[in-house]
């Protein structure tokens, strides 16, 4: 699983006055919370880039006063103005302590509609998950190697071991359509006879 490193400071001063002193210093203030203490700390917004702006799903490693914590990105805020990063919230993971994440999908395989002249559709590209840390991983993978022309592959098809799937289980995760082309030769096909 991929992890970034942050290091931060403390935050000892708190209210308007001081998130707006922070902000100011390109700094950006965050929360740890869901272990054995709420930690408050800020980092240089440059610190979170590769953390927020990207699909996949990390593990934070904050440095903050000493101590290292093993984290996973919760909420995000943006100023609606400008819009900077305002304010991140993370939630500490504890090995013994389910977390809920949204993990990207990565589908595999060849479909068996596409070689037949269909188009293949993603319809969601991640799925919210609930598992214990040591089970967590960067992806979900989901084959489409059986997924025929006119069918679907549901939430409820996906099979992940030590992982429990939040998303309601009828949801459509990918479909294989059929082209206007297709559909064209069909009709074709249909006249002649």
């Amino acid at each position: 699983m991929k992890t970034i490193t942050i290091e931060g400071q403390l935050r000892s001063e708190f209210g308007k006055k001081a998130t707006r002193q922070v902000r100011s210093e390109g700094q950006v203030p965050c929360v740890i919370y869901g272990g054995a203490e709420t930690v408050s700390f800020s980092a240089p917004a440059t610190s979170f880039k590769n953390l927020i702006y990207t699909p996949d799903f990390q593990v934070a490693e904050i440095k903050v006063g000493g101590k290292t914590y093993k984290c996973v990105l919760k909420d995000k805020q943006f100023d609606t103005v400008t819009d900077e990063l305002a304010h991140i919230d993370f939630l500490e993971m504890v090995e013994d302590k389910p977390v809920a994440v949204t993990l990207p999908i990565r589908i595999t395989g060849q479909s068996e509609g596409v070689k037949a002249g269909g188009k293949l559709v993603v319809k969601i590209k991640a799925l919210k998950v609930k598992a214990l840390p040591k089970h967590l991983r960067e992806n979900i993978e989901v084959n489409i190697d059986k997924l025929e022309l006119n069918g679907n592959i549901r939430v409820e098809d996906v099979v992940a071991e030590n992982i429990e799937i939040l998303n309601s289980p009828r949801i459509p995760i990918a479909s294989v359509v059929m082209t206007r082309q297709l559909r064209q030769e069909e009709a074709a096909e249909g006249k002649k006879k």
